[in-house]
């Protein structure tokens, strides 16, 4: 499968480093990947009309937007597209609840993700 073209992983996290981490927990794992980071709803906009991601990755809790927003653009833009939030903690604001989304990963156990991702698409 090394003629195939890599997987477009779309990345919405606020923190470089964890979006770093992510994808080489992809990479580690031998998943071919394209990944590109959004920080928020404009370059999530972007990023969805103009790379045309595979997957969305999401952080839970960003600044000023959220993963459940990120996931409602992004079936909104490209329905089909399997959404997975990646979280530190699963205790959020009081009467918060996590997103539903089509996976969930702890950022502290970021191994699983690639079983994840595999579980959700053909790599």
């Amino acid at each position: 499968m090394a003629d195939a073209a890599p997987l477009r992983v779309l990345i919405v996290d606020d923190s470089r480093d964890d979006a770093e981490l992510t994808e080489l927990a992809l990479r580690d794992a031998g998943i071919e990947v394209d990944c590109r980071r959004a920080y928020g709803e404009a370059g999530l906009t972007d990023l969805l009309r103009d790379f045309k991601p595979q997957m969305v990755l999401s952080d839970v809790n960003l600044p000023g937007y959220s993963g459940a927003q990120a996931m409602q653009l992004s079936r909104a833009t490209l329905p089909g597209v399997p959404v997975v939030f990646l979280t530190g903690s699963d205790i959020g604001a009081p009467g918060e609840e996590l997103p539903v989304g089509d996976g969930l990963v702890f950022k502290d156990a970021l191994e699983l993700l690639p079983g994840v991702v595999r579980g959700l698409v053909a790599v």
